[in-house]
């Protein structure tokens, strides 16, 4: 099979959303909000796509007045964009190995000293070596407080060397201790609300880390069901000034889905939802993906059944966009919250980034 040329816009969009390592040298974009160009790998937060324009080379982007971003090094020679490949390996081998690698066994696979190589990571991904072994480990550890038979054997297959470094961390890992993650989210604090909105009933619900719940519905009653079945265990809080000031945060977003968003949330799911979750981020306002898109972005293009599964269980309504995902005919497929309601929220958007 060829490797694509990149000379449509829709496909060098794509490649910017996938971050394709294959469309590396072959462009350059400009964003010209900032004035800055980019790597189509760049782990910079993706412009909106009317905010780009695209350059065959690097130096048609400086003659046209763009600055080279910083993070990516777009105009840097070869052995620059060898590095961000090595580094892309060693994500995938901190994501699928039983023990995480150190931090001097991974910059010896990358070929530098650990002191540079720690700053060529953070440079590519925006986190330290740390955090990003961090992150794996509890998204592994989350997979495994639902799998297996104790909390202490889900804790060593997670690759914990001991279970008081986790007690000790659980508030950061988890949001709460092991035990009430097994038993959901026990003696957990959510606050909550249910309030009219352009769509209808809109449930909000948020613990201290961030919003966790967003749940459309016909009914109070049937959106209070929805949250109690998320967290049959949790307690409920009084609502603060934080609590509020999100509440108008989700309001303004389901009223201009077109506009970024900086609200937290307190996204709870296996390792692989999650990772289906954020690629879901990364679908622009206006525009629609396929299940078999998302399943090729996250590295897994055989898993499509597997993929859908993540998008029906989204919890978190118009944050996390599961409704920009189609079927490969075009057609609406499952929604949530009902095809209607999909419909609707896709010529809202569709309307809004015209009026734009």
């Amino acid at each position: 099979m060829s490797a694509p040329h990149f000379t449509l816009d829709t496909d060098r969009w794509q490649a910017i959303l996938n971050r394709s390592f294959d469309a590396d040298g072959r462009f350059v974009y400009g964003v010209i909000t900032t004035g800055i160009y980019c790597r189509p790998t760049c782990a910079a937060r993706r412009p909106k796509p009317e905010n780009i324009r695209y350059f065959e080379t690097y130096q048609i982007a400086e003659a046209a007045g763009f600055r080279a971003c910083k993070r990516c090094q777009p105009n840097a020679t070869a052995p620059q964009s060898q590095q961000i490949e090595k580094i892309t390996q060693i994500c995938h081998l901190i994501a699928t190995s039983e023990t995480p690698p150190s931090l001097a066994e991974m910059a010896n696979l990358a070929g530098l000293s650990p002191y540079h190589f720690h700053r060529v990571f953070k440079r590519v991904l925006g986190v330290t070596p740390k955090a990003y072994v961090k992150a794996q480990r509890t998204k592994r550890l989350q997979v495994e407080l639902q799998e297996q038979p104790s909390v202490t054997e889900a804790i060593y297959e997670a690759g914990f060397a001991s279970s008081s470094q986790v007690y000790a961390q659980a508030n950061t890992l988890l949001g709460m201790t092991p035990k009430n993650y097994r038993q959901g989210a026990r003696g957990q604090a959510i606050r909550y609300t249910i309030q009219r909105s352009q769509l209808g009933w809109v449930l909000i619900a948020a613990t201290q880390r961030g919003i966790c719940a967003i749940h459309l519905g016909e009914s109070e009653a049937s959106l209070v069901q929805q949250l109690q079945k998320q967290f049959p265990q949790a307690q409920l809080a009084d609502k603060d000034e934080q609590f509020n000031e999100w509440v108008r945060q989700v309001l303004a977003l389901i009223e201009a889905p077109q506009h970024p968003s900086t609200l937290p949330l307190d996204i709870q799911g296996t390792a692989f939802q999650a990772q289906v979750w954020q690629a879901l981020q990364t679908i622009p306002a206006g525009h629609t993906v396929t299940y078999t898109e998302i399943a090729e972005q996250i590295g897994k293009p055989t898993a499509v059944r597997a993929v859908a599964r993540a998008i029906a269980t989204n919890s978190l309504a118009i944050a996390i966009p599961c409704h920009r995902v189609i079927g490969r005919d075009g057609g609406l497929k499952g929604y949530r919250w009902g095809s209607d309601l999909k419909r609707a929220l896709l010529d809202r958007e569709a309307q809004a980034t015209q009026r734009d």
